[in-house]
């Protein structure tokens, strides 16, 4: 199974002194059913004088940091280490049709209890109805639900345009649906607005993908990036997730680092400044084979 090293570096840049930071992440990576986080270690700079870990509602890890030393540049490195257990796709062939998972979700079972918390409007997906109209002829009452999520991506893949200059962290689900360009977060809601409006439970992933570097060049220290995506409810095969930025079933190079409702649950870095003025956000991330 393969191992991963991650890098994730924050650097936040203030025009004018800091007095205070309260800061929230979501960086660790999961440990789940198909893969470990063999280790994590978070520097922040300046040294927080309060520092504590919890894990959130949604059985994410979070790391929480104040900062009272007078700073105009915050820094923020996490490193972990990962294995991933691929799933074969065999797993999934035979996916219920919609029609009875709609109707499995309305059960009084424990799981069918705890999926249907994602079945609902939440901060960054609203209920649009132009999303509902485009999502409609995948979800069938007699389409098997996999092949539905497989083939509504198709379409999407078809429809819209990876664009990173097109939106940012706060464009709204419906300006990325109109302009039919944006990044994978948008991607990931719009997935999750879609299938929601079907009436299935899914839920948004923020995590990396192991991307390969040109063909006889080195991989680039920090030129990646945190990816995401989404991840639908099946009876018996459990959540699966799905990628449709690239139009995949997830892999072995997912890496998995969080899940909630969308990305204000998740947002890998969260907080607030007394002063700054004016701020400047610096990214490098890293994703490569353990021991590369």
């Amino acid at each position: 199974m393969p191992v991963y090293s991650i890098s994730h570096l924050t650097t936040y840049r203030y025009a004018r002194l800091v007095g205070l930071s309260h800061q929230a992440l979501w960086l660790e990576p999961l440990t789940t059913e198909t893969q470990e986080c063999l280790h994590f270690a978070l520097e922040v700079t300046p040294t927080p004088v309060a520092f504590a870990r919890r894990e959130d509602y949604f059985g994410n890890q979070v790391h929480y940091a104040t900062i009272t030393e007078p700073h105009g540049q915050l820094g923020i490195h996490a490193t972990s280490k990962v294995t991933v257990t691929p799933v074969p796709v065999s797993l999934f062939a035979d996916s219920m049709g919609c029609g009875e998972l709609r109707g499995w979700l309305e059960s009084a079972g424990p799981a069918a209890h705890q999926a249907r918390q994602f079945l609902y409007a939440s901060p960054r997906v609203p209920r649009l109805p132009a999303v509902a109209e485009f999502a409609a002829p995948f979800f069938g009452d007699e389409q098997p639900v996999l092949e539905g999520v497989l083939e509504w991506c198709a379409a999407v893949h078809r429809d819209f345009v990876f664009d990173s200059t097109a939106t940012t962290h706060a464009t709204p689900l419906e300006t990325f649906f109109r302009q039919r360009r944006g990044v994978c977060q948008d991607f990931a809601h719009l997935a999750v607005a879609s299938l929601r409006s079907a009436g299935l439970a899914v839920r948004y992933v923020s995590g990396y993908l192991l991307t390969d570097p040109p063909p006889g060049r080195p991989r680039l220290v920090g030129a990646d990036a945190s990816h995401a995506w989404a991840s639908v409810y099946v009876p018996d095969a459990g959540w699966v997730d799905f990628d449709p930025t690239n139009n995949v079933l997830c892999s072995e190079r997912h890496i998995t680092v969080a899940r909630g409702r969308d990305y204000s649950d998740v947002s890998p870095v969260r907080g607030t400044v007394r002063g700054g003025g004016k701020q400047t956000l610096r990214l490098g991330v890293t994703v490569s084979p353990a021991g590369e």
